[in-house]
């Protein structure tokens, strides 16, 4: 049992990547900073070889600059990122909305089965004041709707869309946790529309949705 249990267990390049690419997107490595090998290898308490393999696995994602024998900088959101991706997601949502509106209407039902659950989720979090949870949830909306039109390329595309979402969500929804409860009634008004099977409100309450968001400074 204890054999099966250890071959179960991830490389330690994999636990090292995951720790630190959490550690990005939640911004508890914030933009900007800078980290060590040893630093993340004392956390793990590991050594640094699958660090560095896992050092080198983000800088290829575009997550970290290396500098040799310094250690590795957290590259900032770039200038435009942030409308780049809005721009990226208003087409991969909107599209999405357009089969399911011209699908049969049992699909739609369970997108909006599945929407309406995560709404569910994301208001009991805002209650809690559960900020992590919240962007969890917000993120698995967006996903849930990409997903529901049945590309399975463009929803590939959209899970490196929504670790970038995370991370800006992570650096604006944390400093302006008052206006979740804003977010969600957006979320409100683009599940009505899937409901309604009205792929051009959807279109357009996403973009409001969306992008003043961002007009305010959130990177939602």
């Amino acid at each position: 049992m204890e054999a099966a249990v250890a071959s179960a267990a991830p490389p330690a390049a994999e636990t090292a990547y995951r720790h630190v690419k959490d550690a990005l997107l939640t911004g508890r490595l914030a933009a900007g900073s800078m980290v060590s090998e040893g630093d993340v290898a004392g956390e793990l308490a590991m050594s640094r070889t699958p660090v560095r393999e896992a050092f080198l696995r983000l800088a290829a994602e575009g997550w970290l600059r290396l500098f040799p024998k310094r250690g590795a900088l957290v590259v900032p959101v770039a200038p435009g990122e942030a409308e780049a991706v809005v721009d990226a997601r208003l087409l991969l949502e909107s599209h999405a909305v357009d089969v399911v509106a011209a699908g049969p209407d049992e699909g739609r039902a369970r997108l909006v089965a599945a929407l309406r659950d995560l709404l569910d989720r994301q208001r009991a979090a805002v209650a809690a004041g559960d900020l992590a949870a919240y962007a969890e949830h917000d993120a698995a909306f967006h996903q849930a709707i990409v997903a529901a039109g049945g590309n399975a390329l463009l929803t590939d595309f959209s899970v490196t869309l929504r670790e970038r979402q995370r991370r800006m969500i992570a650096l604006s929804v944390g400093a302006a946790g008052e206006r979740a409860p804003g977010f969600v009634e957006g979320h409100e008004a683009l599940l009505a529309a899937v409901e309604a099977g009205d792929a051009a409100a959807f279109r357009e309450r996403l973009g409001e949705h969306l992008h003043g968001a961002h007009l305010r400074g959130v990177a939602r």
